[in-house]
């Protein structure tokens, strides 16, 4: 058995704990140097201290951070250069788009006197009463619409069935004139209501066909017309 002097044996005692320690300095050093450039790269654009802290002035001095000479106003940090850190803007929520609303259906009612486009007792159109018709197919220009009512209504002057018969024939004469301004007549509707709707009521006295009851009974003798469409 071969024998290992004592000096011999000492230095290989020695040379193990050496390379132990430098294998874990190694190692101590290399995690330095990793922090030590996270901590640059994080604070390139101000001085830090061995904590990595940014360095700043006394407060008396107004306690601002330093700058390097790589600094820029893009490299501002809102700690040190609030006004010059970019913020991030709030975002505002986008409004909702407004619902579309179909327009509204744009009715069109208009009430003409018998005796202003009749005479009494009659279905035939005066010329004042052509006019008057023309006025309102005009007027109804660039309205889409989907149908026009003619009523046609009556005194209480003679029987219910006469009255009921004039009315119709007066709300056909408006139909056909209304129909010769190139309305469809599948698109206008004439009806007859007799005296069944009068709008006097009871304010006019006595069944005696008289001048006076005519007169009274004017507002009865009429003929409505109703548009409804959309414009």
């Amino acid at each position: 058995m071969k024998k290992i002097s004592a000096p011999k044996k000492f230095i290989g005692i020695l040379l193990i704990p050496a390379m132990f320690s430098g294998a874990v300095l190694a190692h101590e050093t290399g995690a330095d140097h990793s922090h030590t450039g996270e901590t640059a790269k994080k604070a390139e654009a101000y001085g830090v201290d061995d904590r990595a802290v940014i360095v700043r002035n006394s407060p008396d001095a107004g306690n601002l951070c330093w700058r390097t000479g790589y600094w820029t106003p893009a490299m501002a940090i809102p700690e040190c250069e609030p006004d010059l850190a970019k913020k991030e803007e709030p975002k505002v929520a986008e409004a909702p788009a407004a619902p579309v609303v179909p327009p509204a259906p744009a009715a069109q009612e208009r009430t003409f006197s018998a005796d202003a486009l009749f005479d009494f007792n009659s279905a035939n159109l005066k010329p004042a009463g052509v006019q008057a018709l023309n006025d309102f197919v005009n007027g109804i220009q660039g309205l889409n619409y989907d149908h026009i009512h003619v009523e046609g209504h009556a005194d209480r002057i003679g029987s219910s069935d006469y009255n009921m018969a004039l009315s119709q024939r007066r709300a056909d004469s408006v139909k056909a004139h209304l129909m010769s301004k190139g309305i469809e007549a599948n698109r206008i509707f004439a009806d007859g209501r007799g005296e069944s709707d009068p709008i006097t009521g009871n304010s006019c006295t006595g069944n005696v066909k008289s001048k006076a009851l005519i007169e009274c009974l004017a507002p009865d003798r009429r003929v409505r017309i109703n548009v409804k469409g959309i414009r």
